[in-house]
């Protein structure tokens, strides 16, 4: 079963990506910030990151470059997950390592539909 990590300082979020992610055959864990994803991803990489912005503590483009910095960039895969909607976002997001961009509000067909183009699904 492949494994997807929610980062998203939103409970409701979060608990909202879960039953998608859970509902299209992931194991789903989850962290409010990006210094827990970190933390995560250190003891356990994911197959994927759903990964939210704007959060406390560490946010969602710095620990992009973290994890690339540490990981390499293949592997996990990454959605970010966002209100930010300019262009130069959603560059950033990219070229950060970023392998796609979903806006929020999402639902089920977005989720399915980026995670297979990520190839998740």
């Amino acid at each position: 079963m492949k494994t997807v990590l929610v980062v998203d300082d939103s409970r409701i979020v979060r608990k909202v990506a879960r039953r998608i992610l859970e509902g299209l055959g992931f194991a789903v864990d989850e962290a409010e910030n990006g210094a827990e994803a970190l933390a995560f991803c250190r003891s356990r990489l994911p197959d994927g990151i759903l990964l939210d912005w704007n959060m406390p503590v560490m946010n969602g483009i710095e620990f992009l470059h973290a994890l690339r910095a540490e990981f390499g960039r293949d592997e996990p895969r990454v959605v970010f997950c966002t209100t930010e909607s300019e262009l130069e976002s959603i560059a950033r997001a990219v070229e950060g390592g970023a392998d796609e961009y979903i806006m929020k509000p999402f639902d089920a067909e977005i989720i399915e539909s980026k995670f297979s183009q990520v190839g998740l699904l």
